[in-house]
């Protein structure tokens, strides 16, 4: 089964670092091809111009360096046109931003954490296991990705459940029904990458939170595990694409 799955850059790499590690939208089509090379992707400039039509089977909204709170008429656009692709049947994935967006726009609240910063690499435990999990055998007890954020999500959407959390970040990932998989973490980024814009956001971190992230980078990640996880879930059958336009737009 093929899967066209729809890119919303929602943000773009710093120019500066671009040369060495590409933008969001070749970060995501590696990572989904080196898992699966039938996948196909098509990115679209969330703040520019949202699709017309719902032409392909899935979305994923990417980071962002901007808080989906800011009274932006993009953000809006954006949070709507993710409402018209569930009505439509179409399966949602939600990065870092993306995240926070379906949380804060279908019934639950973003603001900046307590905690302050998360970067570096960061562990959620593990406390559900959908059947979707369980396509590259058990599952582990404990999620580790690339992080960068200081906003997260404070109160869920009514009926969304949360399948990973950790004392820092309480909802580091969820589902909301069958149509909707988000996670906090960056699976589309390298420790490398993490190390190059620590050291670029080195003063805005402050020098306790910077060395804490570096030291964090020594840890293994999980980023081709949660992307087999993802495709798994976009592949449940319990959710079929509509072929027509008509009912995203009922």
């Amino acid at each position: 089964m093929t899967l066209h799955l729809g890119i919303l850059q929602t943000d773009s790499v710093l120019e500066d670092l671009q040369p060495r590690f590409g933008d969001y939208p070749s970060m995501f089509e590696q990572l989904f091809r080196d898992q699966d090379p039938t996948v196909t992707v098509t990115t679209y400039d969330a703040q520019r111009a949202l699709p017309e039509i719902l032409a392909c089977d899935a979305y994923l909204i990417t980071g962002c360096k901007l808080s989906v709170y800011d009274d932006l008429p993009w953000i809006r656009d954006l949070a709507d046109f993710v409402g018209r692709a569930i009505v439509g049947k179409r399966k949602i994935l939600g990065i870092c931003f993306g995240h926070q967006l379906i949380a804060h726009f279908f019934g639950g609240h973003v603001a900046p954490a307590s905690v302050g910063w998360a970067v570096g690499v960061q562990t959620s435990e593990l406390v559900k296991t959908p059947r979707w999990m369980k396509v590259a055998g058990k599952p582990p007890e404990q999620l580790h990705l690339v992080s960068s954020h200081k906003d997260q999500v404070e109160r869920l959407p009514r009926g969304a459940e949360v399948f990973a959390r950790s004392d820092f970040c309480p909802v580091s990932g969820f589902t909301l029904g069958d149509e909707v998989l988000t996670i906090q973490g960056h699976p589309e980024l390298s420790t490398d990458y993490s190390e190059a814009l620590m050291g670029v956001r080195r003063e805005l971190l402050g020098e306790a939170v910077y060395q804490t992230g570096m030291d964090s980078l020594q840890q293994q990640t999980d980023e081709k595990l949660f992307t087999q996880w993802m495709l798994a879930f976009l592949r449940d059958s319990s959710v079929v694409p509509q072929p027509s336009e008509s009912a995203a737009r009922g």
